[in-house]
């Protein structure tokens, strides 16, 4: 998986995606980027390594733009290197496009605008995009990303600006993560809350197939084939350095010595006394179906799939529930018996597992 941010406003937009990305760096640190429309054009550094170097190269050979995007990246297609990282330019350098995911079918539309006489400076699947939308733009950024869109296979959220089209920024996404952050004549990108949490606490959580034209007054979200989408602004709940190592060296240092807290903050509100009952308010389960439920499956991947294990052992013990757990990428080849009354938990870190949002797929089609 990848980071992406991105800024629009009256600040200087490097600043402000450099320290998103550090906030991503979780989600990749073999190369990053950040790329800026200045006056006319668009202006980008790109970097090999962790952020520091992305950090050296500002400093002794900046740009500067209220308008940019940026990326941290994890290789997926292509080794890790300059001409690999993002953000990715059309040919003609007038768009840039960073991206979160992974096209299924780039290998095709790579062949099709090499046949067109597009020529390719890198070995990502990411580039195919910069191309789509360059080859469907006519003036109307947000029409020009939604028809590529409609020709790719696969997850994506995107991040796109345009030379052309210096005071918007358009974002989309199918699978992977997006939301977008709100403030005062000034407006953000991000795949987590937490890169932009020290900016805004407002932002949108945006849905599959869902574009966003973002300008420093405001944001409009449509679906592909740009009809309104009304969405409620969500509040995030956690103050500004929850996201930040808070003193330790390493996040997972400090997810070890929080677990204590995490836990009195899950049960804060529920369990206050062993001599009362549980509260179950807001958990999108009533009492009487929680009492009903016959047997509750864990599904993910990795160390999740070991909370899912720990989950399985306090249903069984604790609640007297059958319970089970099952790495997501078996649960959906084996195609599970599913009783009624059963409950799927999915656990996921990244929130973005692909094998674990398959399971949640293959179960959600079983009722």
């Amino acid at each position: 998986m990848c980071g992406i941010v991105g800024y629009i406003g009256t600040r200087e937009a490097p600043e402000i995606c450099l320290a998103g990305l550090r906030r991503l760096e979780y989600r990749g640190y073999d190369s990053a980027g950040i790329a800026v429309v200045n006056g006319d054009q668009l202006d980008q550094r790109k970097v090999v390594g962790k952020l520091d170097n992305m950090a050296e190269v500002l400093e002794n050979n900046g740009i500067s733009g209220t308008v940019g995007i940026g990326h941290t990246r994890w290789a997926t297609h292509g080794k890790p290197s300059v001409g690999n990282s993002h953000p990715h330019f059309s040919a003609d350098g007038r768009i840039a496009v960073v991206h979160n995911g992974i096209l299924e079918n780039y290998q095709e539309l790579r062949a099709s605008l090499q046949a067109d006489g597009i020529e390719f400076k890198s070995q990502t699947d990411t580039e195919t995009m910069a191309h789509l939308v360059a080859k469907h733009y006519d003036g109307d950024l947000r029409a020009a990303v939604c028809a590529a869109v409609k020709e790719l296979h696969g997850a994506f959220a995107f991040g796109v600006i345009c030379a052309d089209s210096p005071d918007e920024m358009i974002a989309v996404r199918r699978f992977s993560p997006l939301v977008v952050g709100l403030g005062e004549g000034e407006n953000y990108i991000a795949s987590d809350m937490g890169a932009i949490r020290p900016e805004t606490d407002k932002v949108y959580v945006i849905d599959d197939d869902e574009i966003c034209r973002i300008t420093r007054d405001g944001v409009e979200i449509t679906d592909l084939d740009l009809n309104p989408i009304e969405r409620e602004v969500y509040t995030i709940p956690w103050p500004a350095d929850a996201a930040q190592k808070g003193g330790h060296k390493k996040f997972m240092h400090k997810e070890i010595h929080e677990q204590p807290d995490a836990i009195r903050a899950c049960l804060a509100g529920r369990l206050s006394d062993a001599d009362k009952p549980v509260t179950f308010e807001n958990i999108g389960l009533s009492v009487e179906e929680i009492k009903k439920l016959k047997k509750v499956v864990f599904t993910a991947c990795g160390t999740a799939f070991h909370a899912g294990c720990v989950g399985r052992f306090l249903m069984d013990k604790l609640a007297r529930i059958p319970a089970e757990a099952d790495l997501a990428a078996e649960l959906q080849q084996r195609d599970p018996v599913v009783l009624d009354n059963t409950l799927c938990v999915i656990v996921s870190q990244s929130g973005e597992t692909a094998d674990t949002l398959e399971g949640l797929r293959a179960m959600k089609s079983k009722g």
